[in-house]
């Protein structure tokens, strides 16, 4: 089938990743697909999907707000790139909008897809409640928890929205041993466990958690190495908390990996530790690819996936004194993180990957064009 994946947003988010990694694993089962990104992003997005493996990516204004001029252009190009396509998939509201009206337009309109990746309720005014009932054939949210605020809204049934969660790479984030130099890079010392939190350094994020948890272990003399891998607005912040705490030498911030696959094998417990849910959580499914040991924040998409004690070490959101404990645990018991990481791996291998996801959507396409076939 031809899919035509439209995505707006202006950097690598999660949505972006999803859209990436399905047009991917959709690509490997023989189908047609072309990503639809916002122009002026060719660094910071359309360059990451091809380094993905997306190899046909075309570009629209998705001008953010209402811009009639770039959204009257959008519409126009929209409606011949629909008229090529069997099915429209959509992660944003801006090109769902667009989409739907581009749809509406065409003599033979196509079933509309839109992904819900963030936690945040949808209003049913009236626009949604078009948009939804009429415009859209079906929902993918990316955990339950979203799915469930879709069905509060009353804008769908629930035969129209599915939960769809995961879809690492498998084969990328394979398990394997870390390496001397990627552990030097992230702060690690030969005779010293390192464990790793890989994300952008925001708030929610829990860095300031993991900091006090660090330092509650460091009073009873067990002092691991921490790298915080990633960027953001709070670096400064994250700073000035580690050299509060007297922790410079045990955090280090790592900044961006540029061979994130290498920088997992390097670490020996990995932590997803936000205050707040965050949707559809990527690494943890990255973590769960390359078999780390996970201690993981009951939040979002884990408590729907992962059981303590089998799958990962799971404590509450913004929690120090649980999370210094599971990290002693953790650290005091290398069978359990052995047994951890390679359940974790095969959960998401069973369920959880690229592939699978690619699966059961393909399923829900050919279901969708079916009933659209005369």
């Amino acid at each position: 089938m031809r899919v035509l994946h439209l995505l707006s947003c202006r950097g690598w988010s999660s949505d972006a990743y999803w859209a990436a990694r399905i047009a991917r694993e959709f690509a490997r089962r023989g189908h047609e697909v072309t990503l639809g990104c916002r122009d002026g992003t060719e660094e910071r997005v359309i360059a990451r999907a091809r380094a993905e493996g997306v190899d046909r990516i075309t570009t629209f204004a998705f001008a953010g707000g209402l811009r009639p001029d770039a959204d009257f252009s959008d519409v126009r190009r929209l409606r011949a790139a629909v008229a090529e396509a069997d099915v429209i998939h959509v992660h944003r509201g801006k090109e769902h909008w667009l989409a739907a009206v581009a749809n509406r337009l065409c003599r033979t309109p196509r079933p509309i897809i839109r992904t819900r990746h963030i936690v945040q309720a949808v209003r049913p005014h009236a626009g949604n409640r078009w948009l939804y009932q009429r415009a859209t054939a079906l929902v993918v949210t990316v955990t339950n928890a979203i799915r469930e605020q879709y069905l509060a809204s009353g804008l769908l049934p629930a035969s129209r929205v599915v939960a769809l969660p995961g879809g690492a790479d498998l084969e990328a984030c394979h398990a394997r041993p870390g390496t001397p130099d990627a552990r030097r890079r992230l702060g690690g010392a030969p005779d010293n466990p390192l464990l790793g939190m890989v994300s952008g350094l925001r708030v929610m994020k829990g860095h300031g958690v993991v900091i006090e948890a660090a330092a509650r272990l460091a009073a009873e003399g067990l002092r691991p190495r921490f790298a915080f891998v990633g960027r953001g607005s709070q670096e400064t912040a994250i700073r000035n908390a580690i050299d509060r705490a007297g922790l410079g030498d045990q955090i280090m911030i790592a900044g961006f990996a540029e061979n994130l696959p290498a920088a997992l094998a390097a670490l020996d417990v990995a932590l997803y530790v936000p205050v707040e849910s965050e949707g559809m959580s990527r690494v943890v499914f990255e973590y769960m690819a390359a078999a780390r040991p996970l201690i993981a924040s009951r939040v979002g998409v884990v408590p729907e996936i992962l059981n303590d004690g089998e799958h990962a070490v799971l404590v509450p959101g913004g929690d120090p004194d649980a999370l210094a404990a599971a990290i002693a645990r953790l650290l005091g018991n290398a069978p359990l993180r052995a047994r951890l990481g390679e359940s974790a791996r095969r959960l998401l291998a069973d369920r959880f990957s690229g592939a699978r996801v690619a699966e059961a959507l393909e399923s829900h396409y050919d279901r969708l064009l079916s009933f659209a076939s005369p």
